[in-house]
């Protein structure tokens, strides 16, 4: 990874943050909350960004139809993002497959 590398995924993730600060406070506070927990369970997809910003996209759809985050997400919150990486591979299981499955 060059510099350029470096220099643009700095960029890219201030205006995702822009985006999220841009929400609603409500909406804010549930993407927080799920971006902490993914980080915590540390789904693969999560270091190219793009889980994050698609959950930042469906939230911008929600405030556009008017809908309550917990419209969205349902109240179990952490159950919506086991759904969203449900299929992925975690951090948890390249390290297990790597020490052969143990």
């Amino acid at each position: 990874m060059g510099i350029q590398d470096i220099i643009a995924g700095k960029k890219q993730w201030r205006e995702h943050v822009a985006r999220v600060e841009a929400l609603p406070p409500d909406y804010r506070f549930v993407y927080k909350e799920m971006q902490k927990y993914l980080f915590k369970v540390g789904p693969v997809d999560l270091e190219g960004g793009n889980l994050l910003a698609r959950i930042v996209d469906f939230f911008e759809e929600g405030v556009a139809e008017g809908k309550r985050v917990l419209e969205l997400t349902g109240t179990d919150v952490a159950a919506f993002a086991d759904g969203l990486i449900k299929d992925s591979a975690t951090n948890a299981d390249v390290y297990r497959e790597s020490r052969g499955g143990r």
